[in-house]
């Protein structure tokens, strides 16, 4: 990694395009690279297919793209919290193709390995098989599932050292490295910058896999979903 971009649009510079595939790392709105979606919205391309474990919520992260009506596919494991993506796919405005969360995971997984397809039994015998050939192992009926590769893949990480190399911070770990390794080209936005090398035995994501790279602006973490108790009140405990 020779440089850090200044900005996250420094860092998308002649990357996106209208109908491209974008992997998003993120898990709701926590991981999400905002500052890139950011950049992704206000470029204007249209007809993408984005590919998510889900699509945000409504006014954020990738929920953005779909205001913007910039989406014309999502690849996505639910359609969760974001109303407007429930409604569009009600309405047949966007596509969507669903994926158990794990086979969508080892989707990206393979992908990112150079492995074409897998064989699974996750959604044996449900609408998921439909079109998608099957081939029996041991008596068992198996479900053929295609890699994922990516024209783009956006991450968030917490650290990064200079050669590129990313670690993550907790839950917002989740699809982040499996997308990193998925796309034909990788940019990271990250919290911090290690001047020193990341202990190798430390590293999530491997330096050769990311391409460009920036750091987050400061701005204010949103939570999905806030549940907590009022102050002095105590808590039933079960026994």
């Amino acid at each position: 990694m020779s440089a850090v971009n200044t900005t996250a649009a420094e860092a998308m510079e002649g990357l996106l395009c209208d109908g491209m595939t974008i992997a998003a790392g993120g898990f709701g709105i926590c991981g999400v690279p905002v500052d890139l979606i950011d950049v992704v919205r206000d470029s204007g391309v249209r007809d993408l297919v984005v590919v998510s474990n889900n699509m945000g919520i409504d006014g954020k992260g990738l929920g953005l793209l779909l205001e913007n009506r910039q989406v014309r596919k999502v690849v996505a494991s639910y359609v969760g919290e974001n109303r407007t993506f429930a409604r569009q796919y009600l309405d047949g405005e966007v596509e969507v193709e669903f994926a158990p969360q794990g086979t969508l995971a080892e989707r990206l997984r393979a992908g990112g390995a150079g492995i074409p397809a897998f064989y699974t039994r996750t959604g044996v015998g449900t609408q998921v098989a439909q079109g998608k050939p099957t081939a029996e192992f041991d008596g068992r009926t198996y479900l053929l599932e295609r890699g994922i590769v990516a024209d783009l893949a956006l991450v968030r990480a917490h650290t990064c050292d200079r050669w590129g190399n990313l670690t993550y911070r907790y839950t917002a770990r989740n699809f982040n490295p499996v997308v990193a390794t998925a796309g034909r080209v990788t940019v990271a936005e990250v919290e911090h910058l290690s001047d020193d090398a990341i202990d190798p035995d430390h590293v999530v994501t491997p330096g050769v896999y990311v391409d460009r790279l920036v750091l987050a602006r400061e701005r204010e973490k949103d939570i999905e979903q806030r549940t907590v108790r009022e102050r002095g009140v105590p808590q039933e405990v079960a026994v």
